[in-house]
């Protein structure tokens, strides 16, 4: 058997185990400052004792020595012989210092100096003696054999688990290694080790792009496994209609006359006919049954691979401990957080977007939010603040709560500030409701902070939050109380794989909607319809809901056609809005894919795409886009009052960019034509009357160079303004653009309102 394979196995399996056990401790010496403080000592007692036992079996004798100095301290602490906080700094730091030799196994077998300067101090702090560096060394120079054997510990010094040493170690017991690995179950997680019944032999580590790979795989078979039973109901269709053919044949058989020769022979087709329907009707019925049976299969198999994609999000909450203690110090003050359920999981692929979010949001909780402990006693409140993480699950969708009892927000600060960053006039600063002002801090650059430090004060953090959630398709809540604290909460899926979607028509084509963003369907009345503040609106549940024509709102011709039309309520956050659809297709599960093609990729309003069953593509779309632009429109306000509607000309070749492009231009209260190429879009404006001109550069018969050019060098047109839409963002392409006589030239994968509406006000 090949010893040194084993003994790199058994190392990556020692570092993957230690990497969990050095959290739990870091997490169990914090709270030795706590009530709990008896039953913290124990569990990082055992802890450092099983981690010590395992690296002097592998021959990690820093680590060894590390843990064994670590435990002199604890052992102090817990004889009263050292000061708590003492402790637990040096231990914390010591933490830090083991953390790097997990990742460093060479300086764990021979030490470092840090390793030495960290078990000095830790000595210093016990009154202990600097324990030795341990039995198990790796030796300055070894014999002609493999490392794994080069210097076998001797047997009167090793450890206690005496069968498991020789695996990492000893040729001669090779084979009996795989019987029993080294590194032992963890004890917190394995209380029946006897049984073997341990957590960890149920259990393996799974490369994340392989579950990926799974769920995408799990998706394509659901899918055609849906295909399979539309093809079932056609196959029954087809021999229904077979059958009827049959009964007419039978039927004209009797009414004729034929010789009794013939007769014999229509009798014995008449034979085979029934036999060949009966036939028939068993293979329909054991084709569908076996087509439900797989689909029924495959549903099961895609919704265990996405929770085999679910790891808890304790695998990132367990550092916050620490991370809010470090924050807290720097700030001098007393800090206690909370997390609640933190064994619920969440998509892996999210997880460091989660992670992300959080960091930003205990950050501020701790630096804007809680008050000095002096501060916080002249209020009547604690000394010690208070941080909760509470973590719930809502059918698909995960809400995750980070809540303070701080100061709160003050909305009138809030605005003053936005006033003095110019991001809002005094006039629109005083016109916003309470609601209003505090989303102000998500604005890019807003901050409160007047000093820049090293923890806040750069102008980054609620925004980042915002878009990160947003790109999860998810969204971001806040409520605050000036004086009693703040509470923000995180609502995004839980599953990225597959998603539940509401399926509507707009025109012939299929788009798909969240259903945890959907909150009803319904029939829009006559009578239900209303005018609220300039914008139509019909009410929802009591109250006054927008109310947006979907296709128009993506730029899709067409609009309503229905009396009673069909509508979805959808939410993103506290905004409703009913969108009226064409009509409702189904709801289902999809596997969702990323858009194809460069423009699409970074397209708003675009989520992705999903196969349907009959060969379709659904279009998924990203509501938090669409809310904001349904915000924009409802909110007549935000646009400038001298303002005047436009009449634009939309030249590009491509349906969908049209349909995007268009939606913009449309949300800023223009009128949009549309031409296909240059040479429709020339054609055009020799018979029309156009304020601006938005063109694509790769089109056929005239591009949109060539198309400019030809603009420019007509006198009776060329005075309009022509702004390049693009994908084309290299400087090359730019000049090239300015250089045919554009007076814009914007990046697709770029474009947004605000950015079309500066360049619109600034050429007309």
């Amino acid at each position: 058997m090949d010893t040194e394979a084993l003994k790199k196995s058994l190392l990556k399996k020692f570092q993957e185990v230690t990497a969990d056990r050095l959290q739990k401790i870091q997490l169990g010496v914090i709270d030795l400052e706590k009530e709990t403080a008896d039953q913290a000592a124990d569990d990082v007692a055992r802890e450092l004792h099983t981690m010590k036992g395992e690296a002097r079996m592998l021959g990690l004798a820093a680590i060894g020595q590390l843990a064994h100095a670590a435990e002199d301290v604890l052992r102090a602490e817990r004889e009263g012989k050292t000061a708590t906080e003492t402790a637990t700094d040096v231990m914390l730091r010591a933490c830090d210092v083991l953390s790097d030799l997990i990742e460093d196994l060479d300086a764990a077998h021979t030490g470092s100096t840090a390793t030495e300067e960290m078990v000095k101090a830790l000595s210093e702090v016990s009154g202990h003696p600097v324990p030795a560096l341990g039995p198990v060394r790796k030796p300055a120079a070894a014999p002609p054999q493999p490392p794994a054997v080069a210097a076998p510990p001797k047997p009167a010094q090793a450890p206690p688990p005496v069968a498991a040493a020789p695996a990492a170690v000893a040729p001669q017991r090779a084979p009996e290694a795989p019987v029993a690995p080294p590194p032992p179950a963890r004890e917190e997680e394995a209380p029946n080790t006897a049984k073997g019944n341990t957590i960890a032999d149920r259990s393996i580590r799974v490369n994340v792009e392989v579950l990926d790979s799974l769920g995408l795989l799990a998706g394509d078979l659901l899918v055609e496994s849906a295909r399979g039973r539309l093809r079932s109901t056609e196959t029954a269709a087809l021999f229904e209609r077979f059958s009827r053919l049959g009964d007419r044949f039978l039927r004209m058989s009797e009414e004729v006359d034929v010789p009794d020769a013939i007769r014999a022979e229509l009798e014995r087709a008449e034979a085979d006919l029934h036999m060949l329907r009966d036939d028939a009707f068993r293979f329909v019925r054991r084709n569908g049954d076996g087509i439900e049976t797989l689909h029924g299969n495959l549903a099961q198999l895609a919704d265990h691979v996405a929770e085999a994609r679910l790891v808890p999000l304790a695998t990132v909450f367990d550092a916050f401990p620490r991370a809010v203690r470090d924050i807290a110090r720097t700030q001098e003050k007393d800090v206690d957080l909370v997390i609640e359920n933190a064994d619920i999981g969440v998509d892996r692929s999210m997880l460091a977007d989660v992670r992300d979010a959080l960091v930003h949001l205990l950050r501020n909780a701790v630096d804007h939010g809680l008050e000095s402990p002096d501060l916080r006693q002249q209020m009547g409140k604690p000394a010690t603040g208070r941080i909760r993480i509470r973590v719930r699950v809502d059918g698909d969708m995960l809400h995750i709560e980070v809540e303070d009892d701080g100061r709160g927000m003050d909305t009138d600060r809030l605005k003053q500030v936005a006033v003095n960053k110019r991001l809002l006039s005094a006039v629109q600063a005083a016109a916003l409701s309470e609601r209003e002002a505090i989303e102000l801090i998500f604005r890019p650059g807003f901050s409160t902070r007047e000093q820049v430090s090293e923890l806040s004060g750069r102008g980054v953090g609620m925004d980042v939050v915002k878009r990160k959630v947003e790109t999860l398709g998810g969204s971001v809540g806040v409520s605050s109380r000036q004086g009693r604290g703040t509470t923000i909460t995180l609502r995004l899926p839980q599953s990225l794989a597959l998603m539940k979607v509401l399926l509507v028509r707009l025109g012939d084509d299929v788009y798909g909607m969240p259903a945890a963003d959907v909150v009803a369907v319904m029939r829009i009345k006559p009578d239900d319809r209303m005018e609220v503040f300039g914008t139509l609106a019909v009410r929802h549940r009591g109250k006054p809901t927008a109310l947006v024509a979907l296709g128009p709102l993506l730029g899709l011709n067409g609009g309503n056609r229905f009396d009673k039309p069909p509508a979805v309520v959808v939410r993103h956050g506290d905004d409703y809005a009913a969108l009226v659809v064409d009509g409702f297709v189904d709801e289902r599960e999809v596997a969702v894919k990323p858009c194809g093609g460069e423009f699409l990729k970074g397209a708003p309003f675009i989520a992705g795409t999903a196969a349907l069953e009959d060969g379709r593509i659904a279009v998924l779309l990203h509501v938090p886009d669409i809310m904001t632009e349904v915000r924009r429109m409802a909110r007549p306000v935000t646009q400038a009052p001298a303002s005047r509607r436009l009449r634009v000309l939309l030249v590009d070749d491509s349906p969908i960019a049209r349909a995007t492009e268009g939606a913009l231009v449309k949300a800023l209260g223009h009128n949009v034509e549309e031409a296909q190429d240059g040479e429709e879009a020339y054609a055009k404006v020799q018979t029309n009357t156009y304020d601006l001109i938005l063109t694509d550069v790769q089109m056929p018969k005239l591009d949109g160079f060539s198309l400019t050019r030809r603009l420019k060098a007509t006198p009776s047109v060329a005075r309009i303004p022509v702004i390049i839409l693009s994908s084309l963002a290299s400087p090359e392409d730019k000049r090239r653009g300015l250089d045919a006589g554009a007076d814009a030239y914007l990046v697709k994968g770029e474009l947004g309102v605000e950015s079309l509406a500066q360049s619109i006000d600034r050429l007309t």
